[in-house]
């Protein structure tokens, strides 16, 4: 599985984790299932997964990376998060949607609107949402792409969010930004009706949406940014936490209530060494931690 994407979509299932990367991966082109981790009994009384359960799957879709983690029934998707894609011909189209939709819920029904010669918006059968339209994947950049969408509290802060992680990462900018009309600003903030942004070349959308939807971001979506030095670990996590809310295990929220995960490269491959006294001792050490230390890890790991 290729690991060059700096920022990973981590979807949170109560133990569907593997299903959900069979069935994803049955759909799309260019998909794979990679790496499994599996829990063992250290930190049992923290996690409460059986021993040698599936932790964390790794997969593929159109090229594009995911990782599935069974954390039990704590968290719920919601459409906050969905994703993008686009498909080139109407079969596609309606291949994928027959497909996502089966024992799921229609948002808004496949057809034709002003924006798209056919889109539709469902929340397939394990919750997660996704937006299809036909279109050209040369011009949305990539077959697949998150889509942020602040409600609530959160309404009226796209542009700003967009702003400030534009600025953390490398080969980022911000492409281009549709606001409403006259007259539908909250307060006298400019609401953002459709946006494209690039983080570290990786393509994403963003909105505001004044409705009263009764969701927000969540931990069930979280975005994973794997970091090759204690110091990429230090900005991420001080520049995202700031104003936010500092989480376990290299997780936190930031100050608009996304999920971030902050993780060193070198957890991997500690995680899924043979060795179960060194996996034994990372995790032992990495559940006590808030901020992931490396040199800490690195310790646990040959025993000192």
């Amino acid at each position: 599985m290729a690991r060059s994407q700096k920022i990973t979509p981590c979807l949170w299932f109560d133990d569907q984790a593997e299903e959900a990367a069979r069935f994803y991966t049955s759909l799309f082109e260019n998909a794979s299932i990679g790496l499994v981790t599996r829990y063992g009994r250290e930190g049992f009384e923290i996690h409460g997964r059986p021993e040698g359960t599936a932790m964390t799957v790794e997969f593929e879709l159109a090229g594009y990376g995911f990782v599935g983690l069974n954390g039990g029934p704590h968290f719920s998707f919601t459409p906050a998060i969905s994703f993008f894609v686009v498909r080139e011909t109407e079969a596609e189209v309606d291949a994928l949607w027959g497909a996502l939709s089966d024992g799921g819920a229609v948002l808004m029904e496949l057809g034709r609107y002003d924006w798209s010669e056919k889109y539709g918006w469902l929340m397939d059968r394990y919750g997660l949402s996704w937006q299809i339209a036909l279109g050209s994947i040369a011009e949305a950049g990539q077959p697949i792409t998150p889509a942020l969408l602040f409600v609530g509290d959160q309404c009226g802060r796209a542009e700003e969010a967009m702003n400030h992680y534009t600025s953390l990462f490398e080969d980022s900018r911000i492409n281009g930004i549709r606001h409403s009309a006259p007259g539908e600003a909250k307060g006298d903030v400019e609401l953002v009706q459709h946006a494209r942004f690039t983080l570290d070349g990786g393509a994403f959308t963003a909105l505001d949406s004044a409705m009263g939807h009764n969701f927000s971001f969540n931990e069930a979506v979280s975005l994973s940014i794997t970091c090759g030095s204690q110091e990429e670990v230090d900005h991420f996590w001080g520049a995202l936490s700031d104003g936010g809310e500092e989480g376990a295990c290299g997780w936190l929220k930031d100050r608009w209530g996304m999920s971030w995960q902050v993780v060193p490269t070198i957890l991997r491959n500690m995680l899924v060494d043979p060795d179960a006294g060194r996996v034994a001792r990372v995790t032992r050490d990495l559940l006590q931690m808030k901020k992931l230390d490396i040199a800490v890890l690195k310790r646990a790991y040959k025993g000192e």
